[in-house]
């Protein structure tokens, strides 16, 4: 499996190296008529993916941080209430059908008020 894996890799390198030769003219990039840049197209292009690649890099390093703060808080939490005297204590009236939590007797439900 490997070595089709690297055959597809040549492959592709070979073709994008073809595709960037072909593509070798000069252009010119000019940034709100303040200043201008002159460079071969293939260069142009591959700035343009490489500042794709690292938006989409910091977007998904934020929403990690993101989710890997909520895991801990969850963790806080659950070690928190793990420890508490209420505990296993929990009468069956004071927990939530579906979702097991303490607190929500099921006299506050509202039935047919929809």
């Amino acid at each position: 499996m490997a070595f089709v894996r690297w055959i597809i890799v040549a492959v592709v390198f070979v073709a994008l190296l073809y595709l960037s030769l072909q593509n070798s003219e000069r252009t010119t990039l000019r940034f709100f008529h303040v200043a201008q840049w002159d460079a071969p197209l293939v260069v142009v292009v591959f700035i343009a993916f490489a500042c794709g690649v690292a938006a989409g890099l910091l977007a998904g390093a934020i929403r990690s941080a993101r989710l890997k703060r909520q895991v801990n808080r969850l963790r806080r939490e659950q070690r928190a209430g793990a420890n508490g005297p209420a505990h296993g204590a929990a009468d069956a009236s004071l927990v939530a059908p579906a979702t097991g939590t303490v607190g929500y007797p099921r006299a506050d439900r509202v039935i047919d008020g929809l």
